[in-house]
């Protein structure tokens, strides 16, 4: 055998095609994330800004302190409840988004046959049209003056003294989070209900199984994978959310975005608007990674 005939292991140049989307991560993302976390630490400058010296958890520890209030016998965690209550509604607009979106998916991946396309595209539509005007939209119809009460006060179902209050409260602010993330809860549900084999539910139906047993044995497991994707792709940025409180809450309800925010364009107290971002950042890749584990298992299972 000659040195021509020997054949030499081929280079492999594959990780080439991570360099672009890699560069992207490092620039928009990995060091952007790094100047808050170095700002948690530091001290707020009084006209904006920070002093990176005298380095402390002392915005970690403020976050995290209760005041106790005179009137207030039980005190109060000022930071931590508006924490709680992000949490709380972001929980509770993923469920509302979950429980619309499933039934619709299902709906469209196995009833509708030619309608599919054009009840696909109504329901991308509203992705067309800004976030923000979307979400004031719903001032018009919730306004004690808007289209919904001036409707019940012309049919005489309500006075006119009396219209009903469905704006700047916590109904409006899940009203306008579920409206406008139920997309995203709905198209990995369809994906994942488009590919589900029919002939494993004819077969459940065969062995005697009821239509709720067929949904609980075979048609929830197998749709799994585009369940856990929704729900993280709606929980996630629901945490973060600041235009539909700020829009649909006004000053009654604030969550951790509108707290940041606040911090950095009022307060203008940068230090710890960073240590609240960063306290949110850190429990939400807690969740994410307890998410993961979950939907792994259930992917095990299923297979």
């Amino acid at each position: 055998m000659t040195a021509a005939t020997i054949k030499r292991p081929r280079r492999s140049y594959a990780w080439l095609l991570l360099v672009p989307a890699g560069i992207w991560y490092l620039v928009f993302f990995l060091i952007p994330s790094f100047f808050p976390l170095v700002f948690s630490f530091a001290q707020s400058d009084p006209t904006g800004g920070v002093i990176l010296k005298d380095f402390s958890l002392a915005n970690y520890a403020r976050f995290l302190d209760c005041n106790f209030l005179a009137w207030n016998e039980f005190g109060e965690c000022i930071y931590l409840k508006v924490f709680t209550q992000t949490i709380v509604f972001a929980l509770f607009g993923t469920l509302g988004c979950l429980l619309l979106a499933y039934p619709l998916a299902y709906f469209l991946a196995t009833r509708v046959g030619k309608w599919r396309i054009t009840l696909l595209v109504l329901i991308i539509i509203p992705f067309w049209t800004s976030f923000l005007i979307r979400t004031y939209a719903w001032v018009v119809l919730l306004a004690d003056q808007g289209l919904i009460n001036s409707f019940l006060v012309n049919l005489g179902l309500i006075a006119d003294d009396a219209r009903i209050p469905m704006l700047y409260n916590p109904f409006a602010v899940y009203l306008g989070i579920v409206y406008n993330y139920l997309p995203l809860m709905i198209f990995p549900l369809y994906v994942s209900l488009e590919r589900l084999d029919k002939s494993l539910l004819e077969a459940s139906k065969d062995l005697g199984a009821d239509r709720f047993a067929t949904f609980r044995q075979v048609t929830l497991p197998l749709t799994a994978p585009g369940l856990f994707t929704g729900i993280l792709l709606t929980f996630i940025p629901l945490t973060g959310e600041y235009i539909v409180p700020a829009i649909l809450g006004g000053s009654k309800t604030l969550l951790m975005g509108n707290l940041v925010a606040n911090q950095f364009l009022q307060s203008r107290d940068w230090s710890f608007g960073s240590a609240s971002s960063v306290m949110l950042i850190l429990i939400l890749v807690a969740f994410i990674l307890i998410w993961y584990r979950a939907s792994e298992g259930q992917e095990v299972e299923v297979v």
